[in-house]
C-alpha cells in the first residue's frame, strides 16, 4: 500500500495483522458498528464541518454527536482542527472513506446476492456472480437505529 514508507509487499494479511496489532484493528472495525458513527463518517466523507452542522446533518443532539466524535478521534478515524471558537472535523485520511465504502459495497452485494470471485492469476478480479448461499438476514432494528 502507498503509505510513503517502506513496507513488505510480500507479507500475508495474517502477518500484517500481527504487526499492526489485532486489538487496534478490531477497535477500528468496532467504530463502524454503531449507525450514528456511520452517519457521522458518511457526512464527513462529503467534507469537513463543525459539530453543530454535523449534528444537524445526521439528526443527533449536539452533545451526543460530540461524544461520538471524541470516540472517533481517539480511534484515529477523524481529526479536529480549531478555527476560532469552532472545531472543524474531517476524516483522518482516505482509508477511513474506503473502509466505509467497502462496508457499503459488501452490504449491497449481500442484498443483491452477489459475491466477487477470487482474483485471476493476473491479479484482475473476476466478475461478480450470484451467491449460491442465501445472504444473511439483516435486523430490522439495525436499520432503524441511529
Amino acid at each position: 500500500m502507498g503509505h510513503g514508507i517502506e513496507s513488505r509487499n510480500d507479507a500475508s494479511t495474517r502477518e500484517r495483522l500481527d504487526a499492526a496489532g489485532p486489538a487496534d484493528v478490531a477497535s477500528t472495525l468496532q467504530a463502524l458498528a454503531t449507525p450514528s458513527r456511520l452517519y457521522i463518517l458518511a457526512r464527513l466523507q462529503e467534507g469537513p464541518c463543525a459539530v453543530g452542522e454535523l449534528a444537524e446533518a445526521v439528526g443527533m443532539e449536539q452533545s451526543a454527536c460530540s461524544h461520538q466524535l471524541r470516540l472517533l478521534r481517539n480511534l484515529g478515524l477523524v481529526t479536529g482542527e480549531r478555527r476560532g471558537r469552532s472545531i472543524i472535523y474531517a476524516l483522518y485520511d482516505h482509508h477511513v472513506a474506503e473502509l466505509l465504502d467497502q462496508a457499503l459495497f459488501h452490504v449491497e452485494h449481500l442484498r443483491l446476492g452477489l459475491r466477487d470471485l477470487a482474483p485471476l492469476t493476473d491479479g484482475a478480479p473476476q466478475k461478480a456472480e450470484p451467491a449460491t448461499a442465501a445472504a444473511p438476514a439483516r435486523s430490522a432494528s439495525a436499520s432503524a437505529e441511529r
